[in-house]
């Protein structure tokens, strides 16, 4: 494992042994403290745009394994403009011995992967965001464990880099996945087509529908995210008018299973794409959800670093 770019360039195999690494790590963390298995290692971490989770959940799994993390500003690089991506990477190669990049363009990160000498992490681009794909994924299996396989998985809204993940992780460990979002705002073709390669494999149907009420009829899982992303504030208005039938509210949770979750990545726009007595009811598991973000990426740089 060279680098952590998309969770479609693993096997069903090697995702459920991340996510039985992390599920051990998190045991490990709360029993007695992590052991400092990436003491002498420090993670670059490249910032093109901003985040709470992504920035404090990266540098905590580095201290609490006996690491530490650099945070880099946009500022500092100037990523492609100031300086170039290759040189960048092969820089920052002898300095760190592993970069996380968030970064606007997903070419961005590959290019860094390309010219790096040390393991790449996408902490986040434009097509995907792996780390929360895997994070969902630890989070789903603590709570419906080994009856996980089958599982009808469904997000409501704006079929977005975070749902590109959800859709690869679901389709990797068997389940089900719907999505439900508005004409003009549909999930990436080519992700479309690697999920229906892997689905093929491992018998997890895909479906994609207009109606939120339709994507959500049986869903064990519901998820959500913000109608409007960073970089797209200028279609805020429009975004607006077209998504509010698509917000997860109790009378939408009524049509799901019974005993169906609530996830949404975070940061939320509370009474938009997600009301108050969802996020913060009985059903939602948003905070161990953003939580598990912490000991997901420690498996991740455990595996990265060859030291689990």
């Amino acid at each position: 494992m060279k680098d952590f770019i998309a969770i479609s360039d693993f096997s069903s195999e090697e995702i459920r042994d991340l996510l039985d690494l992390a599920a051990k790590l998190k045991q490990e963390y709360f029993e007695k403290g992590n052991q400092p298995i990436f003491a002498g290692k420090v993670l670059g971490m490249i910032f093109q745009k901003p985040s709470l989770r992504t920035r404090v959940s990266f540098d905590m799994a580095m201290r609490h394994c006996g690491g530490d993390a650099l945070y880099l500003s946009p500022n500092e690089i100037g990523l492609g403009k100031r300086e170039s991506i290759a040189d960048v990477a092969r820089v920052l190669s002898g300095y760190v011995q592993a970069l996380m990049a968030r970064t606007f363009d997903h070419a961005h990160v590959v290019e860094l992967a390309k010219w790096a000498d040390i393991p790449v992490i996408n902490g986040l681009s434009d097509y995907n965001h792996p780390c929360q794909g895997l994070a969902d994924a630890l989070t789903i299996v603590e709570k419906f464990g080994a009856k996980s396989k089958g599982l009808n998985v469904s997000y409501v809204g704006d079929a977005n880099n975070v749902t590109v993940s959800l859709m690869h992780v679901s389709a990797l460990l068997g389940w089900n996945m719907t999505v439900g979002s508005p004409e003009g705002y549909d999930m990436n073709p080519k992700a479309v087509e690697i999920a229906r390669e892997i689905a093929k494999k491992t018998g997890s149907k895909l479906t994609f529908v207009r109606d939120p009420h339709e994507a959500v009829k049986g869903a064990h899982v519901v998820y959500t995210d913000t109608w409007t992303s960073m970089g797209q504030e200028e279609e805020t208005a429009i975004r607006e008018k077209i998504f509010p039938p698509y917000q997860v509210n109790a009378k939408l949770m009524s049509e799901a299973d019974r005993d169906a979750i609530v996830m949404h990545c975070l940061p939320a726009h509370r009474n938009h794409e997600l009301t108050d007595d969802v996020a913060d009811g009985p059903q939602s598991v948003i905070f161990p959800q953003a939580h598990n973000r912490l000991h997901a990426q420690k498996a991740i740089l455990a595996r990265l670093f060859g030291v689990a």
